[in-house]
């Protein structure tokens, strides 16, 4: 009876081991468009941080605050919110964002509100403990000229094993000392989701 026990535990577990999961991994470009279940992507956040800030950078309020101040204007991301029905990574969003701002060569960028308070206690700690000739000054940094400011926002419509998803992203320039709008950008991103019957 323990031998009859002992082999069928042995079958059990060979085929629980033979109907368990398999696991394929394969690499691929960040680059690649990926989109497995429609929701927000890496793809999305690239291409609508891309296109945005392509658009902002080429109107005219940057020409204007240049001919008026006769500099280049500094940029500082405010708050990008999630309204969607999903969950998106705003900060990979907010990087992809800070990229195309930077590497454009059209303004200046300054650290976001969270990473100056990082840099304003490392300078604070500085007057203490580094040398004199070393320590940073205090109040010398560079104010924004401008806050980038932005939504997600998500609009779902089913029937039957077809859905469809809208996504759109506003986002807006704010004049920081006058609270004036000079840029207000918007994109939007429909998907069609499709599930299949298994046969």
């Amino acid at each position: 009876m323990k031998k009859v026990l002992i082999a069928v535990l042995a079958v059990c577990t060979l085929v629980l081991v033979a109907c368990g999961p398999s696991v394929k991994v394969q690499r691929v470009s960040p680059e690649t468009t990926m989109d497995l279940s429609g929701k927000w992507n890496s793809t999305d956040s690239r291409l609508v941080a891309e296109e945005m800030i392509r658009d902002v950078v080429s109107r005219p309020w940057l020409s204007s605050f240049s001919r008026e101040t006769g500099r280049t204007p500094v940029v500082v991301i405010g708050m990008m919110r999630n309204l969607s029905s999903e969950h998106i990574e705003m900060g990979t969003f907010v990087s992809d964002i800070s990229r195309e701002l930077i590497n454009s060569n059209t303004i200046r960028f300054v650290s976001s509100k969270e990473e100056r308070e990082e840099l304003r206690d490392e300078r604070a700690e500085q007057q203490y403990y580094a040398s004199e000739d070393t320590a940073k000054r205090m109040a010398a940094e560079l104010g924004a000229d401008f806050m980038l400011q932005g939504t997600v926002k998500t609009i779902m419509d089913k029937v039957d094993r077809t859905k469809a998803k809208y996504y759109q992203v506003d986002m807006q320039l704010v004049n920081v000392e006058t609270s004036e709008k000079v840029w207000i950008g918007n994109k939007e991103i429909m998907k069609i989701v499709e599930t299949r019957r298994f046969k």
